[in-house]
């Protein structure tokens, strides 16, 4: 049986105009917990070196940054960088945004003391050489910590939903290969000596379904693109599944919308 390569070069192409598109920092904002959660839980002390890998507008380099740690961060995506940079300066944070793709990290081996990722790194399509990237920078002996979506979490159900309407290139593995012990072993294997895992969630809080929904049509690149790519009677099939996954996992009783979104905490050792 043949089975189907994905060309890497376009499917990156076409991430990359995706997640150009809306403005992801509006989406990320509500995860500084996340980035703060995960500095805390790599044990960041003031002066270590941190590299925030796929860091959109910030959100792991932001929280390293405000732990005195000598922080970049490095995206695919100019627009992001600047959000990034603009959010420092109103918290008079020193650190610095750098334009690179994470299947080549523009830095010399072992540069980092700590290389950190918040659901950026999950997304690159050559997953074996992204992963190969966080351990070829991080110092034998120092830390790498992630913080990826589950396949069961409701984000999860999410992509799932809009891989029915944007299906992923034949032959690609799901980010949340990244949200599961068995995807990590894999991909990180004999370059690390210790894996520490916590299921962790994130609670998104809304005035309703409708209210999400619109916040990610106008906002998140992936739903954008998604809903681009259907005719009209698509779209609102698409909505509809969209407002009902949202509602069933609905934990309000004052009329809002409450729905936790688990992720997979990830803390790893470079192998010396």
């Amino acid at each position: 049986m043949t089975h189907a390569v994905p060309d890497l070069g376009d499917v990156k192409d076409r991430q990359q105009r995706m997640w150009s598109a809306g403005d992801f920092s509006k989406v990320a904002t509500p995860l500084v917990i996340v980035g703060e959660l995960l500095c805390e839980a790599v044990d960041l002390s003031a002066g270590q070196r941190v590299l925030d890998v796929a860091c959109g507008s910030g959100t792991a380099a932001l929280a390293a940054a405000r732990r005195n740690c000598d922080v970049t961060g490095v995206d695919y995506v100019p627009a992001l960088l600047e959000r990034g940079r603009e959010r420092a300066a109103a918290e008079g944070l020193t650190l610095e945004f750098r334009e690179g793709d994470a299947e080549r990290l523009p830095f010399p081996d072992a540069s980092f003391d700590v290389v950190l990722s918040t659901f950026g790194v999950m997304f690159a399509p050559n997953q074996e050489q992204a992963a190969s990237e966080l351990l070829r920078v991080c110092r034998p002996g120092g830390t790498i910590g992630l913080a990826n979506w589950t396949p069961e979490g409701r984000i999860g159900e999410m992509f799932r939903l809009t891989a029915k309407r944007l299906p992923p290139a034949p032959g690609l593995n799901p980010p949340v290969r990244w949200g599961a012990e068995t995807g990590l072993r894999e991909l990180l294997g004999a370059g690390i000596s210790d894996l520490h895992l916590e299921r962790r969630a994130f609670v998104s809080r809304y005035a309703s379904s409708d209210d999400w929904l619109t916040f990610f049509r106008t906002y998140f690149g992936p739903t954008i693109t998604a809903f681009a790519s259907l005719d009209e009677a698509g779209q609102n099939a698409f909505a509809a599944e969209m407002k009902a996954m949202m509602d069933q996992h609905n934990q309000a009783n004052d009329g809002t919308l409450k729905v936790s979104n688990e992720y997979l905490e990830v803390v790893a050792t470079r192998a010396r």
